[in-house]
């Protein structure tokens, strides 16, 4: 038996954005020198890369994941069927991917980590977002699920069934309601610019779960890339904060992988997490030597007079190590 969890520490989490294919043994390392409690994968590991995926099964460390819209680019919609490299009556590679990952992939469903006292409940998986409701054939077969009422109810069943008090919500996309410009983090980005392109049964699901009672410090999601299409002069908002203190997180810096003339760099959204509240978020790279290169604080938590009160402010600043 591990030795108790001392509740004055605060769980440092691990937000893996979208990784496109870029994921390799460094990465294992990376995270264990960072001294992570736990790892989120936000989906999109690949085009149904059933390898990625089973690297990432077999990671070491306390882990769950979602599964990204990638990750049946070629078995989701009829666009993608006609492109499959690979015969799909002979291979699912779909469900190959989601056998590897076994209880870790949370999609529709949740997974308890009693030693951090929190759950992590699951959105929709393989999700495009948006407020058309995409994929129908997809989604009845493997989940029968048949529009977004049905998909709300799927993801408030999963955090009704959750054994922590607080709960932490991951999807690949994110949720409507962070609002409708390009540069938000679920923000439409490609013509016609502009417009929420956040998941509402998501939304809805969160709504729900919060008005159940459940504490609710953090969801993180992905699949909205930090580097927009319509402009390079500006990144894409990562964070916000709602008025109930919870911070949403996109966490899709993509690549997440950059070689420099120097050093090879990867990237991780750390998370700490203290009383059920988040005290800071960063997004941090990380060196050959396994060190932090550089790290750009997103949220800081400042400590108001009264101890039992903190406040969470966005910041946007970056340390080079």
């Amino acid at each position: 038996m591990s030795n108790p969890r001392n509740p004055e520490k605060p769980t440092k989490i691990a937000v893996v954005g979208d990784i496109h294919d870029q994921w390799d043994s460094d990465d294992e390392m990376a995270l264990k020198h960072l001294g992570v409690d736990l790892v989120l994968f936000v989906g999109d590991f690949g085009n149904e890369s059933v390898e990625v995926v089973q690297a990432i099964a077999s990671l070491d460390l306390p882990k769950a994941a979602i599964m990204g819209n990638h990750d049946a680019w070629y078995s989701a919609s009829d666009w993608g069927r006609s492109r499959c490299p690979y015969d799909r009556d002979k291979e699912d590679r779909v469900q190959q991917q989601l056998d590897l990952l076994g209880e870790t992939h949370v999609g529709y469903g949740s997974l308890d980590f009693p030693a951090l006292d929190l759950t992590v409940v699951g959105s929709r998986p393989f999700s495009w977002g948006g407020e058309v409701w995409k994929n129908a054939q997809f989604y009845e077969e493997r989940y029968g699920v048949k529009n977004f009422e049905e998909s709300t109810a799927r993801i408030v069943s999963a955090a009704q069934s959750a054994g922590s008090e607080t709960v932490i919500f991951m999807g690949h996309n994110g949720p409507v309601g962070l609002g409708d410009r390009p540069e938000d983090p679920c923000g439409k980005d490609w013509h016609p610019i502009g417009g929420d392109y956040g998941d509402p049964d998501f939304a809805d699901a969160i709504a729900q779960t919060r008005d159940a009672g459940k504490t609710i410090p953090l969801v993180t999601f992905g699949h909205m890339h930090h580097t927009m299409r319509h402009t390079k002069i500006q990144l894409r908002t990562p964070v916000y904060v709602s008025s109930e203190g919870t911070v949403y997180l996109n966490s899709a810096s993509v690549p997440r992988i950059i070689q420099t003339e120097t050093n090879r760099l990867h990237n991780f959204s750390l998370v700490s997490l203290q009383g059920g509240v988040v005290s800071q978020v960063s997004l941090v790279w990380v060196g050959q030597d396994f060190t932090i290169a550089s790290e750009q604080v997103l949220v800081r938590s400042h400590q108001a007079s009264d101890p039992t009160s903190s406040k969470l402010v966005v910041t946007n600043s970056t340390t080079l190590i």
